[in-house]
């Protein structure tokens, strides 16, 4: 059992959404931003003249990292839960899974770590698109943010 469900395991009030599948999907966030981030610096450490060819898939790892490692926080976040909100992140994590898996894939059988990269976001965005349909708004949910449901019932 990973940290991640053990905390979600000891949230004291109800989370619907199955606490293994969402721990699964918050831990592939946090590896897929690690990988982009080395991926980044591996980029960087390449011979100079190849840098150029390689400056949008920097800024596409970049990109993935922050996004995820901010996806990975707001799906940890229930207290006050917005919906909208949070599919809306989730949405965009997919987007930046796919752009920067497309982008290390143009890399791969030159750079090992492209390879590797692309795999974690493929493997990430098919996570995070298998978790988007729990996160569907309730009717209670839909309206602005500060008058959005919880996602929790009572306290057990």
């Amino acid at each position: 059992m990973t940290y991640t469900e053990k905390m979600l395991d000891a949230y004291p009030a109800e989370i619907n959404i199955d606490h293994r599948q969402l721990a699964s999907v918050i831990d592939a966030l946090e590896a897929c931003a690690q990988a982009c981030t080395a991926c980044a610096d591996a980029c960087l450490s390449e011979p100079a003249d190849r840098l150029p060819m390689l400056s949008r898939c920097i800024r596409d790892n970049l990109d993935c990292a922050a996004i995820c490692s901010t996806t990975a926080a707001v799906l940890s976040r229930h207290t006050g839960y917005d919906a909208n909100l949070s599919r809306a992140q989730v949405q965009a994590a997919i987007q930046a899974t796919k752009t920067c898996g497309d982008s290390c894939s143009e890399h791969s059988s030159r750079h090992e770590h492209c390879r590797i990269c692309a795999e974690a976001c493929r493997e990430t965005e098919q996570a995070l698109k298998a978790l988007l349909p729990q996160l569907e708004p309730t009717s209670a949910a839909t309206g602005p943010p500060s008058q959005s449901a919880p996602q929790q019932q009572q306290p057990r």
